[in-house]
């Protein structure tokens, strides 16, 4: 067939000019210039039928593309899929055009169409692999994206779609079947499994992810093995991507979500509450009973009025039925200032505004140590943002440390430089060794 097609394009070449007969000649006498001359030409239909392809075709479809109401086809059109396929022409115009060039050796003509196909194939791929990139943004649109990610199958279908053009492309330009070197790839196997090792592990790990929901697009984790704190910005085959909270990104390897542990904090965006658990240390010292102008005084606040009511009318009580004397103190029930401070860091929690009122609410008295008594604050914020919460939590200890004081608690802290400086100060005021002035002396 390829010798009958060159025959007629022979037959139709027109008689040659008397005036070329000179360059008849000359092309006579070197019979590859003639194929030459022939091979140029088809390029140069292929390039001007690209030409055209793209500046015609393509900006029509532009025009279409921005004229619809859908939003994929924009996908479709950014990713330049339709302008991956236009360069297949071209490869289509020299596959078929050098069959009509006369005088091509059969073997030339044989690896022109050869790298045509391949060409074909590799272009092919290339469309696939914008198109599968256009499929993971159109369905990013979707509102349960965020939760079930695609991108990491969609890379798989990339490696995949790589591999078969690879296959094709080598089998095309060395002349042999496909089921070859998929023959041989049986032979490779462990080799393969070696170098797709990372890739098969991510890829098992992401159908995990997916599955059990484990990671979302926006969700808050910390990875501490890995440097990792701050929001997932992107879930990929091999990698999620984790923007810390100063701007750094750091990569982690998907397989590592599953073979380490890790903290996700979207439980706690999605119950609207924020955890906040300080202790303050109390001076062991401090703690003591409440005399009556005291009772009398913290009766009058809001806040403890109904508390130091209730607890009188009990202490009352168990007091009136004990038969010994209130003097024997290990025996009568008293108001402490630092039951009655926790009872009022229990009531002042419950009624601030930032605090919510669903979630556990507790202050609990842990186990004294040589830094005090620490009185534990359990409470949830209802506003989860990070700056919104960590200004709610510092308004709650400054207010706590300051009314400290009018439950007659100090707070427990190491002794400072002003300490120390304050203590020697007030030792070399008492004269010299330390001993008091001799006006100041008793006879």
């Amino acid at each position: 067939m390829m010798m009958r097609l060159r025959a007629q394009a022979t037959d139709t070449i027109p008689a040659v000019a008397p005036g070329w007969s000179a360059v008849t000649t000359w092309v006579e006498a070197h019979p590859i210039v003639g194929p030459a001359i022939g091979v140029a030409i088809v390029l140069l239909v292929a390039w001007l039928a690209n030409v055209i392809a793209r500046r015609v075709i393509l900006r029509g479809i532009a025009r279409i593309v921005t004229r619809t109401h859908f939003t994929w086809d924009n996908q479709l059109h950014d990713h330049d899929v339709f302008k991956r396929l236009a360069n297949i022409v071209p490869a289509l115009i020299t596959y078929y055009g050098v069959l009509v060039v006369p005088g091509l050796p059969d073997t030339v003509t044989l690896v022109i169409q050869r790298v045509a196909v391949a060409l074909v194939v590799i272009l092919i791929a290339v469309s696939a692999g914008a198109f599968l990139t256009a499929i993971n943004d159109i369905y990013a649109e979707r509102a349960d994206a965020r939760s079930r990610p695609i991108k990491g199958y969609l890379q798989i279908a990339k490696i995949v779609i790589t591999i078969l053009a690879g296959i094709l492309v080598l089998s095309q330009l060395v002349g042999t079947s496909p089921v070859v070197f998929l023959s041989g790839i049986g032979a490779l196997t462990a080799v393969i499994l070696l170098i797709f090792r990372d890739t098969i592990l991510s890829f098992v790990a992401s159908i995990q992810i997916s599955a059990n929901d484990m990671v979302r697009l926006g969700d808050w984790i910390e990875v501490p093995e890995l440097g990792a704190d701050g929001d997932v910005v992107d879930i990929a085959l091999h990698t999620v991507k984790v923007q810390n909270w100063d701007k750094t990104i750091t990569t982690v390897p998907t397989h590592r979500l599953i073979s380490d542990s890790f903290r996700n904090w979207r439980g706690m965006s999605e119950s609207g509450g924020r955890r906040i658990k300080r202790a303050i240390n109390i001076d062991m010292t401090s703690v003591r009973f409440l005399d009556d102008e005291q009772i009398e005084e913290l009766g009058r606040w809001e806040l403890l009025s109904d508390y130091i009511a209730q607890k009188l009318v009990e202490i009352e009580e168990h007091n009136g039925k004990s038969e010994l004397a209130p003097a024997m103190i290990p025996h009568v029930r008293r108001l402490t200032n630092l039951g009655t401070f926790r009872a009022y860091v229990v009531n002042y929690l419950r009624a601030h505004p930032h605090t919510h009122d669903q979630l556990t609410l507790m202050v609990r008295q842990l186990e004294p140590s040589s830094r005090g008594v620490p009185i534990e604050i359990y409470v949830f914020t209802n506003d989860t943002a990070w700056v919104a919460y960590e200004g709610i939590q510092s308004d709650i200890i400054d207010h706590l440390l300051c009314v400290l004081p009018d439950f007659g608690l100090r707070v427990f802290q190491d002794p400072a430089g002003t300490d120390l400086r304050a203590l020697a100060e007030a030792g070399a005021g008492n004269g010299r060794g330390g001993r008091p002035d001799s006006a100041g002396e008793s006879p």
